[in-house]
């Protein structure tokens, strides 16, 4: 197991559990847990070996879950894992998960770069409360998340690229990985973990599109400023070519609650382009921000906007000029 803490001026502590922080200490770290990576091979490895499915489960539970980390607990909730979804994945994708181990060992050279963007965060917010970054091995539905105050990465999918062997998916999900992959999600495991660091200082659920759009829009924009650059994703280049029509489309759906056709979704919708939402909630919070007298100021007022409550969401969208007509 492995622990890294990162030597940042947060304040109050993270938890005795996480942190085993001395309580005379006048800073207190941000720590990255990877344990949980070690883990799973070596379950995978008694599951790989074992001679009947009850073996195979009984193994897994035994050295992954039962052993896991409170991230690991945290991502299992968050993405509805259960031992029989990891047990699938594994059964149905070998060659993935042989090809992708040796990869899932480089996700720790994100730490250097990580450490120095979140003294800038600290710079930028002085408020920014404490987070615990976990490495975790999903079940590939997930590359990042969070749970309350607790960043959970999902290397088996962020530190993927071309070499990986995606040859027994079905062609849907074909397709998804090499977009993804195309991407360089482990060059950017930095930035994608910053996005998830935002999530965990922000307040109240969303109950509609726009909430939620702005939600990842702010994250996407603070963690810009953070690390000086966006993701390599297909939203970022077609969302600015394509705007007047992504926007009136986007007025059509935005006080719905359904997120189908701009968040979490394939190519199949109208503009054949994934998550544009984000786009959306971005060019909200880059407006927002651009109008600002005060930058520090807007910087805080946007990750403390409360989703819960409409009107100040509204009022943000509104000050930002994005959707006026």
């Amino acid at each position: 197991m492995r622990r890294w803490a990162l030597a940042i001026s947060l304040g109050m502590g993270l938890g005795l559990g996480l942190m085993g922080a001395s309580a005379l200490a006048q800073t207190s770290p941000i720590q990255l847990e990877d344990g949980d990576v070690a883990r799973f091979w070596t379950a995978y490895d008694a599951v790989r070996a074992a001679d009947t499915p009850e073996a195979q489960k009984a193994a897994f539970q035994r050295l992954y879950i039962d052993q896991g980390t409170p991230g690991l607990a945290a991502f299992m909730e968050a993405k509805g894992y259960t031992a029989d979804t990891y047990l699938n994945a594994i059964r149905a994708y070998p060659a993935y998960w042989d090809s992708v181990r040796p990869r899932t060992a480089l996700a720790t050279g994100a730490l250097t770069r990580l450490e120095g963007h979140l003294e800038r965060f600290k710079t930028l917010y002085p408020e920014l409360r404490p987070a615990g970054i976990y490495f975790e091995v999903g079940a590939l539905r997930s590359a990042g998340t969070t749970q309350g105050d607790k960043v959970l990465l999902g290397v088996e999918m962020a530190t993927g690229d071309a070499s990986v062997d995606i040859s027994e998916m079905p062609p849907g999900l074909q397709r998804f990985f090499a977009s993804y992959f195309a991407s360089k999600p482990l060059d950017n495991l930095d930035l994608l973990a910053v996005h998830e660091v935002v999530h965990t200082q922000q307040i109240g659920e969303r109950g509609n599109l726009l909430s939620q759009a702005v939600y990842e829009g702010v994250a996407d924009f603070v963690a810009e400023q953070v690390t000086g650059r966006m993701p390599d994703l297909a939203y970022v280049a077609y969302g600015p070519a394509n705007d007047a029509a992504i926007k009136a489309a986007f007025r059509r759906d935005m006080a719905g609650e359904d997120f189908s056709g701009w968040l979490y979704n394939n190519t199949d919708n109208a503009f054949g382009v994934r998550d544009l939402g984000y786009y959306v909630g971005y060019a909200i919070t880059r407006g927002y921000y651009d109008r600002a007298p005060d930058k520090a100021a807007a910087l805080k007022t946007m990750i403390e906007l409360d989703y819960s409550d409409p009107a100040a969401v509204q009022a943000f969208v509104a000050a930002s000029g994005y959707l006026a007509d």
